[in-house]
């Protein structure tokens, strides 16, 4: 039996370990204890993806909040470490690029407890991103790295890494999309719970710091998002963070803006299967809405997802143009062959299982 010690804090992350911890389970040959760091605390952004995912409930919960970088790490670091010490894992797994990701690794490390990383190699060629540097030295720390395309195991080898064991297994969120997507939820009343049309308003998400810390480019995008609500209607789902802003500001009220809370996992599937486009600053989304049909404008001046880029699927746009609505309101739904293989088959999970088990 192999003991696997998994952070995990935010919500990104639970939705990428719901189909891995399943089939741990299932393999009956993996004792999986999972710590949850606090990173996103909010009930609407963690407690309900535990509930709906099916995940089991964490051992351990550092319940650190929010905080500085520096602080956030600092506070996970001591943590994880104290656990990592009473558990004695044969390995610690991580995903993604975030605080949690980079503390559980910077633990592991020093007690050389070998680091699994699950979404390794991505990169934006951002050093100023938070998650750039995340995930740069997760990957430099890790001896497993399982990666979502072909393209990441390129950065992987340009970087140094081709020694480690490195598996192009596909992307975990294809797992978890294709099972969610079908779950049994009535797309009509989520249509009659917001009074929007299918195919007939636009998905808005936006919480990245780049975006929300820099007022000036914050009340840029919602002076556009304003602009743009003139000829579509818009659902903005709100972080916690973007919440404060918009209520700061006072324009919860705008015409033809619907700002929501933030939904479920399965919910948001389905808004974002049945928008006409999703604009977002969320890495994630980017590809759900290429798994489910919706193509996307992206907020931010580059992305991990390259390759949808490169096809013309998704778009950037700069969060600082000043008359971005234009491009967005000029934008036509084009018929795309789309190469699901970009992803994998859908069965991530299980193809990491199985190469843990082989070691």
């Amino acid at each position: 039996m192999k003991k696997i010690l998994t952070v995990i804090g935010a919500r990104p992350q639970f939705i990428k370990a719901a189909p891995v911890s399943k089939v741990f389970e299932k393999s009956k040959k993996i004792n999986e204890i999972i710590v949850h760091t606090g990173q996103h605390y909010d009930a609407a952004m963690s407690d309900i993806f535990f509930q709906e995912l099916k995940i089991k409930q964490p051992l351990y919960n550092l319940e650190v909040g929010s905080a500085s970088h520096g602080e956030q790490t600092g506070k996970m670091l001591n943590g994880i470490e104290k656990i990592l010490i009473k558990e004695k894992p044969d390995f610690l797994l991580v995903y993604g690029d975030t605080n949690s990701t980079l503390a559980g690794a910077l633990a592991a490390s020093k007690l050389n407890i070998p680091i699994i990383h699950i979404e390794a190699g991505l990169r934006s060629f951002n050093r100023n991103m938070p998650e750039e540097v995340n995930r740069i030295v997760t990957d430099h720390l890790s001896e497993y790295l399982f990666t979502p395309t072909e393209d990441a195991i390129k950065n992987l080898n340009r970087e140094g890494l081709g020694n480690r064991k490195i598996v192009n297994v596909g992307d975990v969120m294809y797992d978890a999309c294709n099972e969610f997507i079908q779950e049994k939820y009535i797309i009509d009343d989520i249509l009659k719970k917001y009074s929007i049309k299918e195919k007939n308003y636009i998905l808005c998400t936006l919480h990245r710091a780049e975006n929300t810390d820099n007022l000036e480019i914050f009340e840029n995008i919602i002076r556009n998002l304003f602009n743009i609500s003139k000829h579509k209607k818009i659902i903005f789902p709100m972080h916690p963070r973007t919440r404060k802003l918009i209520e700061n500001k006072n324009i919860l009220n705008l015409s033809n803006i619907l700002f929501i809370n933030p939904v479920g996992y399965i919910e948001m599937l389905h808004l974002m299967r049945n928008a006409n486009l999703i604009i977002t600053d969320s890495g994630g989304m980017q590809k759900e809405g290429y798994f489910l049909g919706t193509q996307a404008y992206v907020l931010r001046s580059e992305t991990e997802w390259l390759e949808l880029i490169k096809i013309g699927w998704n778009r950037l746009v700069l969060p600082s143009e000043s008359e971005f609505y234009k491009k967005i309101l000029d934008f036509k739904i084009e018929a795309f062959n789309r190469e699901e293989n970009f992803y994998g088959d859908g069965n991530a999970a299980k193809k990491i299982c199985e190469f843990i088990l082989s070691q």
